[in-house]
Parts: structure tokens; sequence; C-alpha cells
């Protein structure tokens, strides 16, 4: 064991483990303090009406003098998402690549945060610290320009995958730097390697992105008098490109519908990433052309109740409307908790009279992450001598951890931890060493971190039970009641079919001002109290249920 302990390094996830999305991993080396990534997440559905979800940063703002900047793999939400939140608290140098600076100023513009400092990088490039470099190596993802991270330091290298697959027949032709990876291992040694975990319980290996292009090509093909509409990831700029392609080919002008389609659109456009012509059209001109002339590339893959292409089944968008003998193209899977969603589109397209063709039927979408197969391979190029699965729910980070011990990985050495806690590295050993704070934000609109338990309780109170509001108008000179007690159910009962039950609370208050009256209490907030109270176990007898009970009291 290493007598100083500052001569550790320490890997402290914020998020992504035990979860999908969020993902955010901080290295501490002596005084210094990198975080890769700092994405967001979708809540799940108890979270009612939060928007987004992101890590918690309280043990960065404690620390800020050490945070040196943020490392960003790539351009997708769940590793970019929480910047503007971020960066408004830590104000911190972010480098990544052309794509991904140009995406996050794309979300700071919409949070006008104008001083962010953004700085570009390419492959193999490395920012020098006091104690570490950082050093991006090429990777081949769903998303162009996505790097997986060296850190190196005197103890030995720390390598981070990203997110990544082995394609060896990419659309830009952009192959893994996988020769940088083992001259690091053969060099230098990699200490600790940490590696995407989402498709780890998966066999063998992940297709190409180029199969998608055939199953296009098969499905254009076959349209010849449809109006073809394709919902995607609006992130997957090589199947952007693959849809435009296939649309040239067989004489068909490209529209795009949603808002991030039509950012990243522009985006991948202005840095070269995307070559389309002439033959992108303005989603106003679609009445121009035939139905066998267009296609449409839409969000709303993954079901999004206000997405485009849910705004299309529902007959809510205002430039589409899905009609009888339409093509529809799901390229891509549902995530996991999504199938329903997504299955309700697909039910609500079908009911219009359109042909629905999703990633069951034909080979149309292919995964951005890894297989068991190519995991094992990345083992064999890292060597690494500790290994962390990072990027997935539990049971991935389990069979990840297994792979690993497959391929010869010492059981010792291989670790599964949760968000907030520390593990300890150096060149010697690893181990856990305490936690630190770490959590969830949620954000509802504007509101950074101001719903708490409370009130997501009572928002679940009021989803489940209703809401009933008793108003009651009182003198100002001696407390008697001038109006009321009238009562306003939302969500509880319908008041004109529950007369008796309405009679019987309104007794119920009428007695507790009787009461109060002659023990001469005017204090309001006992009388609230009492109210509700009494009103709550009424209720309770009569309907089995507990609305949430509000009493209004006004003096005139």
């Amino acid at each position: 064991m290493s007598r100083n302990n500052n001569d550790k390094i320490k890997i402290i996830p914020l998020g992504g483990l035990n979860e999908i999305g969020k993902n955010m991993t901080l290295i501490e080396y002596k005084d210094e303090i990198i975080v890769i990534d700092a994405g967001l997440c979708f809540p799940e559905d108890e979270l009612l009406g939060i928007d987004i979800v992101i890590p918690d940063i309280t043990y960065l703002e404690k620390n800020i003098d050490k945070v040196k900047g943020i490392f960003i793999t790539h351009g997708h939400e769940d590793h970019i998402g929480a910047m503007p939140y971020i960066l408004k608290k830590i104000n911190v140098p972010v480098y990544g690549s052309a794509l991904s600076m140009e995406l996050v100023k794309v979300k700071l513009k919409e949070h006008r945060i104008t001083k962010a400092k953004l700085n570009t990088v390419g492959s193999r490039d490395q920012i020098k610290l006091k104690h570490m470099s950082v050093e991006f190596i090429r990777v081949n993802h769903s998303i162009p320009d996505a790097y997986s991270i060296a850190v190196h330091t005197n103890q030995g290298v720390i390598y981070h995958t990203g997110d990544f697959k082995i394609d060896l027949t990419p659309i830009d032709g952009e192959m893994m730097d996988i020769h940088r990876i083992c001259q690091i291992s053969d060099e230098e040694g990699i200490l600790l390697m940490m590696a995407d975990s989402t498709n780890a319980d998966k066999p063998g290996s992940t297709m190409s992105e180029k199969s998608v292009g055939a199953g296009l090509d098969d499905l254009f093909k076959k349209a010849q008098n449809s109006r073809i509409i394709v919902a995607t990831f609006a992130s997957n700029i090589h199947r952007l490109q693959q849809i435009a392609d296939a649309a040239k080919q067989y004489g068909r002008k490209v529209a795009v519908s949603g808002r991030s389609m039509v950012n990243i659109l522009g985006v991948a456009k202005d840095l070269g990433y995307l070559t389309t012509d002439e033959h992108i059209i303005d989603l106003n001109d679609i009445h121009k052309y035939k139905d066998e002339e267009l296609v449409i590339i839409t969000t709303g893959s993954q079901g999004e109740p206000m997405s485009a292409l849910a705004r299309m089944a529902n007959s809510e968008h205002k430039k589409v409307e899905i009609k009888k003998g339409d093509l529809v193209i799901i390229s891509a899977h549902p995530i996991p908790g999504n199938e329903k969603t997504v299955s309700k589109i697909i039910n609500f397209l079908l009911e219009k009279g359109a042909e629905v063709v999703s990633s069951d039927i034909a080979d149309i979408h292919v995964s951005g992450h890894a297989r068991q197969d190519e995991l094992k391979l990345m083992q064999a190029f890292a060597k690494p001598k500790f290994f962390l699965p990072v990027h997935g729910e539990y049971k991935m980070l389990k069979r990840h951890a297994e792979l690993a011990k497959s391929v010869g990985t010492n059981p010792d050495n291989i670790f599964i931890i949760s968000n907030g806690d520390i593990l300890e590295v150096d060149r010697r050993s690893a181990r856990k060493a305490g936690r630190v704070a770490s959590g969830r934000i949620l954000i509802d609109g504007l509101g950074v971190g101001d719903v708490g338990n409370i009130v997501l309780r009572d928002r679940k109170h009021l989803s489940e039970d209703g809401l009933m509001t008793i108003v009651v108008t009182l003198s100002k000179e001696d407390g008697r009641i001038l109006a009321g007690p009238d009562i306003i159910s939302r969500g509880f009962v319908y008041v004109r079919e529950s007369e008796g039950l309405m009679d019987g609370a309104k007794a119920i208050i009428n007695n507790v001002f009787e009461q109060c009256e002659s023990k001469n209490i005017k204090e309001w907030a006992y009388i609230k109290n009492t109210i509700k109270e009494e009103l709550k176990d009424y209720l309770y007898i009569k309907t089995k249920r507990n609305p949430m009970i509000l009493p209004i009291l006004m003096e005139v």
C-alpha cells in the first residue's frame, strides 16, 4: 500500500451506475479533479411532472478550486444534457469534439449562458494539467466524433471507454483508434478501465451501421407510391445520412420535423458531418410534392408524448397528417421502459391506415453499444490491471464483470460500485474508500432542485385521490359565517351526483365552527386543521379515499 493517501487516484461516479443515463464520473488526483461527462436522464413514472433528472454536484461545488474541467465523450443527452445546469454553478472549461461542443452550445443558448469556456479537441489531443494529462481517443458510436478518454498519471493510466462499439465499416470511414489503445496498454499500462456495459448481456457483436442502409434501401424500393415517414434519434447523424442517401437514390425530397432534429441537422451540415445536396426541403413546402416524392424524417422514435411523431399520430401536427398508404419506419429500439408508449403510437398510426415497420420486422436499426464479443476484445486491447464496469443497470454491470473474469481479469481486481462510492487506486492496489454526496436533482420547468419528496408526495396524492376545496366567508367583526361552506371537488367526486356526501361534509364543517365559537377559538390555523382532520375521517368512511383537503377562510 502507498504510504501517502495523496498518491491515490480517486474514481467517483456521480451518475450512470445502476441506471441508464445521468452519466458523470470524477477522477481526483492530488489537488486536481476532472469531470467526465455531465448527462441527464428522463424521469420514471412516479416522478410526476418532473421534466429531467441530473446528478447532484454538491461534492464538486465544495471542491470547486480543484475542478480543472469537464471532458465530454460524445454529444448524447445522457452525457451532455446536464451541462447548462452544472455550468451555472461551476463555470469551468469544457473539452470535447467539434460536434459535441456545437451541441453543448445549442443547449447553453437555450439557457442564455454566454460565458462558457468551450474548447474543441481532436483525436489523440492531450490536455495537460499539473498531475494529469487527459487524452481523447476515437471510438465508434451512434453519433460521430465520439471519444474514449485516457487519463495519464504517474500511477498509471485510467481509461474510460465512453459509449462505444467496434464498427469495422463506419459510415464516415473513421474507425476506432484501436492502435492507440493497444499502444498505451503496452507502453504505459492501463491501471484501471471503466467500460460501457449497456449491451453486456447481449451475445455476439453489434452490427455495423452500414447494415441499416441495406434495410432502408429495401423498404424504399417497395414503397413506390407511398409517402415515407422515418422516426429515429436526432443525434444519429450517420442514420440521417443513410436516409438522405436512400431518398436521393429514389428521387425523393427530404423534409424534417421536430425541434431537436432541425437543430442537430443544422449543426451537422455546418460542420460537414452531413451531406444532403439540394434535396432537403422545408416542411412547409411538402404540399407541393406528390406522396411518392417525399420522405419526412421526424423525432419521436421513443413515443415521447410531445414529439413530432406523437403529434402526427394524434392528428395534432400542424403540417403533417397521417393518411392511408403512408409508410412509417421506426428506426430505433424502444429504450427499456418506453415499450408501452411506442406500442401506443404504433396502434394510433395503424388505425389511421399507415403501414408501420419497426426494428422487430426489418433490419432498420443497430445499437451504438458493444456486445459481449466486442467487450471481450476491449479487455484484450486494454489489458487493465483493475476493472470497473460503468454505464448500465446493476444486472448489466454484473454481467460485464463476469465477462472480464472470463477473459482472465483477476476477480479480486474487478469492482462493482454505486453512484457516490469512492474507488481509490494506485499502481499496487484498489479499494472502496467511503462515499460522497450523490443523488438526483429534479428539474421541473425552470426550477432546479425545488421539487422534493414532499412536493412529489402531494402530486401523487392529488393524482390518486383528488382535491376538495372548502371556501368559507367570515365576518371581520364577530367571526360569524356569512357565506358557505362552499365545496369544490376536483378529481374526487362529482358534486352534483354526491349531494348526500356534500351535505354531510357541510354539517361537519359547520359543527367545527360551532365548537370553536363555544370555546372562543379564533386561530385560523387551528380551525383549518380541525376541518381537515374531521373531514378526512368522514370522507374515508364514506368513500375509502383520502382526497387532499384545502380549507380557505376569507374575512369581509
